[in-house]
């Protein structure tokens, strides 16, 4: 439709940007600026009922729907070209009631928005790796975080979920009503409508720690088989992480020669203090790295401690695997050389197992019962880099494919096609949802994500 065309949603209470407005530009911009997208409007919400009436116009005037939360996603598709963004990001409250354990978030708060909220009663729930990402398309899709060995993913914490459909209106899902779409929302993403608040389980937190162990790349392999063997010898749930390549960053702790070098890495999240975490990691630390950093700090500190800048180009992949033998860490090593440094990049494996595995059963990601999770995290700045460093993310994933149980965690990736999207749920998991979806969605108005066809 033409821009004469548009008019204001009934009953939106919001305000309205179109292409000219001052803010429009930073309000269509997205994380990753492979993403240059001109939507005709942007809806920003002030309450559920905003997202209501804007949903409701989309739908009428024919529009492409995107729902904006973070912002994070690799794929960008919380905005749309020519269509109607619904912009979540004003409904960020967080309410946190603190003799429950219970915190309600607003639809368009990120991790760094609930950390902070739940720290002074010293509670959380497992998080995404940086504070910038949102809370509502995080969990909504699995949500991967630095303690799920011990807590679980972002999802498992879910108490309910206040969703907006396709048709306008208001639903709520949780363990009593609206029961097969409250499974569905444990890991389906923004399929099903958009988000307006999400409800959460909270934990007690413990001083938490943070270790950060560098080498030169050489050392890679040794490296990362010592950390597999951590693991695979009984590290306990409490103890999160990852083996990666990155590149030196400018920081104090790093050695002049190492700054802006590719380097291997050990990290380690422990829930407790610096003792126990150096105990429990003491077989890196055996390794004598060249750089160390060890700190306790709170929770919501920890969460934007390894924040990722804005700005670059992404570019994102993930492979599952059944088991890390010598032959795979060989592989996984031997590509980092091919990573985009001087960058942000990285190149890493985390484990899962734990609680993330105990949960499985119960939700539609059978990715979960993978012990190993490669993740190839490519950011750079210059267009001219975007060939080799997608050839790189592709290739490293390819390296380890041998080993790989065949499925993936989707917020992950960006679009790998519809076959992937099946992976991530498995045959009969994705056929179920499918049915949901077309109880809620038949029309599939909300397809900017890893979509879900209606059954």
């Amino acid at each position: 439709m033409s821009d004469t065309m548009i008019t204001r949603p009934v009953g939106f209470g919001g305000r309205l940007l179109r292409s000219g407005d001052p803010d429009y530009e930073r309000a269509r911009s997205v994380f990753n600026a492979m993403i240059d997208k001109r939507p005709a409007m942007i809806a920003q919400c002030e309450s559920a009922a905003d997202v209501a009436a804007a949903v409701r116009y989309g739908v009428e005037q024919g529009l492409e729907i995107a729902v904006r939360g973070g912002g994070h996603g690799v794929a960008g598709t919380g905005v749309s070209d020519g269509g109607l963004v619904v912009d979540l990001r004003r409904l960020n409250t967080v309410q946190v009631d603190a003799g429950a354990r219970i915190a309600r978030v607003g639809g368009g708060a990120t991790w760094g928005d609930l950390d902070s909220m739940c720290q002074p009663y010293w509670l959380g729930t497992t998080g995404g790796r940086v504070s910038t990402t949102g809370v509502a398309g995080l969990t909504l899709g699995g949500g991967s975080g630095w303690l799920e060995r011990k807590w679980g993913l972002a999802c498992d914490s879910l108490v309910s979920v206040e969703l907006i459909t396709a048709d306008g209106e208001l639903v709520i899902a949780d363990e009593t009503r609206n029961t097969e779409l409250f499974w569905a929302l444990h890991g389906g993403g923004g399929n099903f409508g958009a988000a307006t608040a999400l409800t959460f389980r909270l934990q007690v937190l413990p001083v938490v720690t943070l270790a950060m162990l560098l080498w030169p790349a050489e050392a890679g392999p040794d490296v990362v088989r010592a950390w597999r063997d951590l693991y695979e010898g009984g590290a306990p749930d409490e103890l999160g992480g990852a083996a990666l390549y990155l590149t030196g960053p400018p920081e104090e702790f790093v050695p002049l020669h190492l700054q802006g070098k590719l380097l291997v890495g050990a990290a380690a999240v422990y829930l407790g203090d610096e003792a126990e975490t150096r105990d429990v990691f003491r077989p890196m630390f055996d390794l004598a790295p060249e750089g160390v950093m060890v700190a306790e700090m709170p929770y919501a500190a920890l969460q934007s401690a390894l924040d990722d800048p804005p700005g670059f180009r992404n570019f994102w992949s993930g492979e599952h695997l059944n088991e890390l033998p010598d032959a795979a860490i060989a592989a996984f090593c031997g590509r980092a050389e091919e990573m985009v440094s001087p960058s942000p990049s990285q190149q890493f494996i985390a484990p899962w197992g734990g609680a993330v595995v105990r949960e499985a059963d119960r939700w539609p990601l059978p990715h979960r019962t993978a012990p190993w999770v490669v993740h190839p995290f490519g950011m750079w700045p210059d267009p001219a880099d975007d060939a080799r460093g997608i050839a790189w993310a592709r290739n490293v994933c390819a390296d380890v494919r041998e080993w790989s149980t065949g499925a993936i965690y989707l917020n992950f990736i960006g679009d790998e096609g519809h076959d992937r999207v099946v992976a991530g749920y498995g045959e009969e998991n994705y056929r179920r949802l499918a049915a949901v979806k077309r109880e809620y969605d038949p029309d599939n108005v909300f397809h900017l994500n890893q979509n879900i066809k209606p059954g």
